[in-house]
């Protein structure tokens, strides 16, 4: 495990690695369907994006256009923007804390769409049997995380209520597949992590909510973006995107039941998780509000305030809700 004491380090490392990447393209031809790809990145999540690729929605309405359609799995938004940096990927949904970074490490990219505005998406979990009663008591813990990630931001807002330095404590990066055997064996005290691990933990294993958004008055948005020369070369296109994602939403809200036995079937998790992540995590396709906007420069001043970015950024200037309205219109 690589451990960390400063939280400015890492995501100065991770601005430097995204800022180093080529800009390349991954789509060519036209939109007509010479040689046209889109690739798109997705998380363990439970988002309709897993449900549109399983039933095999994108690859199908894309070929009518002659459009072909790739997958990239990561495991958090960071590694997502380095993709989209040199152009291996076009779309992706990723949490407020990787579109700030993002945005101040300058890579192309857009918002196209809410995706969610969960206040419970995001958790710090202890083990049941844990004698971390408060957020005072992480002070000198081993904490596990992944870099940049929203639940990087929700750690440093939970450590920063608390009134504890990030040298007080030691901060442990570690991408959800080596977090989750790490957190089970004891070898941290406490994980930040979302949806699905926090119901996950919180259900099979018997794990304890430490701090949420809930009860650090936080807001953890998430969007749907995309790279900007691929919206500004295939605008046609994002509007498709939004428009089969919001098919699999519609159909996900008209058949919550099938809905849950799909994504425990997918994702081989027993349906109470499943259930307890739709309610925690609400899946959303909507425009982004000036209240999103202003909540998300929230979260950029802090992270400026606390050195991880390094200059100021507007968040409203990555916004663009001219696809999502092109494709809600009309939609049930």
């Amino acid at each position: 495990m690589k451990k960390v004491g400063l939280f400015p380090v890492i995501i100065i490392a991770f601005i430097l690695i995204l800022t180093g990447c080529s800009q390349s393209k991954s789509v060519n031809g036209t939109a007509e369907g010479k040689n046209t790809t889109v690739t798109i990145g997705y998380q363990q999540s439970l988002s309709p994006v897993l449900l549109a690729k399983e039933k095999g929605w994108f690859e199908k309405e894309f070929k009518k256009k002659g459009v072909n359609v790739k997958w990239a799995e990561f495991q958090s938004g960071p590694p997502q923007f380095e993709a989209m940096s040199s152009g291996r990927i076009d779309f992706a949904q990723v949490g407020n804390a990787p579109v700030i970074v993002g945005q101040a490490a300058n890579i192309p990219f857009k918002e196209i769409a809410l995706s969610s505005e969960g206040t419970k998406g995001n958790a710090i979990l202890v083990q049941k049997n844990s004698k971390i009663k408060s957020l005072k008591d992480l002070k000198g813990k081993k904490i596990a995380v992944a870099k940049g990630s929203s639940g990087f931001n929700l750690l440093y807002v939970a450590l920063n209520k608390a009134g504890i330095k990030p040298n007080d404590v030691q901060i442990i990066q570690l991408q959800p597949d080596e977090a989750q055997p790490a957190f089970e064996s004891g070898k941290v005290d406490a994980w930040s992590i979302w949806e699905p691990f926090v119901s996950l933990q919180v259900i099979k294993k018997g794990a304890r909510v430490l701090a949420d958004g809930t009860t650090l008055d936080l807001t953890s948005p998430g969007f749907t973006i995309v790279r900007s020369a691929f919206a500004k070369e295939h605008p046609e296109l994002v509007v498709d995107f939004l428009k089969i994602y919001q098919k699999a939403l519609t159909w996900q809200k008209k058949h919550p039941e099938q809905a849950i036995d799909f994504y425990a079937k997918a994702k081989g998790i027993d349906k109470d998780v499943v259930r307890r992540v739709l309610v925690n995590n609400e899946m959303l396709n909507k425009v982004t509000t000036k209240k999103i906007i202003n909540e998300q420069q929230k979260t950029a001043d802090f992270l400026y305030k606390q050195g991880t970015i390094k200059q100021k950024i507007d968040t409203s200037k990555v916004v663009d809700n001219s696809y999502i309205k092109k494709a809600l219109k009309g939609s049930d």
